[in-house]
């Protein structure tokens, strides 16, 4: 959970871009000895997809230790991955699931970060194969939910699946699925006790068998040992926004997210972005508003507090594109 003082509205700067020319989309990120790290992800490094560019996965860890220093390579992956959940522990990044071209993984890790030097700790596997899902910590709990078991899958899947890190031996336990529809790329985030998970999109099989994407706006809370409770509908879709979602003052922000308008745009290469709108969600009053723009489009990419700061490291600007970009915000409510 991402808990943030109030300050001035719009503070939102640039960090070190990433040392990369394309940026990476579906990365790793998150805290470890200190320092943020980025970890794996994909980009097209030479031509767009319509252009038939391949996608590229990647094992970079890259290190940044302070926010006004230099991004160091810190080591590597075990192996390349991408479009899995991080989760930062007082004990180093969570690296849940993920996959690559061929198949979605099972594996969980912690990287650590200490005097420079870079270890993995291997964790529970998943109870099954996972990518595209979302996760949060809450009270030393890992969750993660949602997500899709291959690459290809055309159903998404429902599981609510939960890791104590206190009694890690006793590996995943598998929860109560949220009723609403299964899907990928939701948002998730933990605040004072309860779980909240918000929008993304279900997979259904289109005319050439093909995954395509029906675009949710629904959400929901579940608080342990007492279920799951629908609440207020998102104004507006949120696939892919930034996550863990941080949370302010009472306050759920979602940072925007792909609200699905502009799918279908064409020319490809001139595509606008997705929305930069920030929403937030109140759980007190079961209600939502919104706290102005983002100076950034990015999607499927984490967001990590750091220096007492949200941190988006890069991720996708528009489809086809990935960003180096790095931002740090703390923007205000109201």
């Amino acid at each position: 959970m991402l808990t943030l003082p109030t300050v001035a509205q719009d503070d939102w700067t640039s960090l070190p871009a990433l040392p990369d020319t394309e940026g990476f989309a579906g990365s790793f990120a998150g805290v470890a000895g200190g320092a943020l790290l980025v970890a794996g992800g994909t980009n097209f490094p030479d031509k767009r997809p319509w252009e038939g560019g391949t996608k590229v996965w990647y094992d970079t860890v890259y290190a940044l230790g302070q926010p006004d220093g230099k991004w160091k390579k810190a080591g590597r992956l075990p192996k390349p991955n991408g479009y899995g959940v991080s989760i930062t522990t007082p004990d180093g990044l969570a690296c849940i699931g993920g996959g690559d071209l061929e198949s979605n993984f099972r594996d969980v890790f912690r990287l650590r970060y200490t005097n420079g030097k870079l270890t993995t700790q291997a964790l529970p596997l998943l109870p099954q194969p996972c990518a595209f899902m979302a996760g949060a910590e809450m009270d030393g709990i890992l969750y993660v939910a949602g997500g899709i078991s291959t690459p290809t899958a055309t159903t998404a899947l429902s599981t609510l699946w939960a890791l104590d890190l206190k009694q890690v031996d006793k590996g995943w336990k598998e929860l109560p699925p949220c009723p609403g529809p299964a899907r990928i790329l939701a948002t998730m985030a933990a605040h004072d006790g309860v779980l909240y998970f918000i929008s993304g999109a279900s997979l259904k099989a289109d005319a050439d068998g093909k995954p395509a994407r029906e675009w949710l706006s629904d959400a929901w809370s579940y608080r342990p040992n007492q279920g799951w409770k629908k609440i207020a509908d998102i104004p507006r879709v949120a696939v892919a926004a930034p996550s863990p979602a941080p949370v302010m003052d009472d306050h759920i922000l979602i940072l925007g997210g792909d609200d699905g308008v502009n799918v279908n745009f064409e020319p490809k290469d001139k595509h606008p972005g997705f929305p930069r709108e920030i929403l937030t969600y109140h759980p007190g009053s079961d209600s939502w508003g919104g706290i102005g723009d983002l100076p950034f489009s990015l999607v499927t990419t984490p967001a990590v507090e750091w220096h007492g700061r949200i941190i988006i490291a890069g991720g996708e600007a528009r489809p086809g594109k990935r960003s180096p970009e790095v931002w740090s915000g703390k923007p205000v409510i109201p």
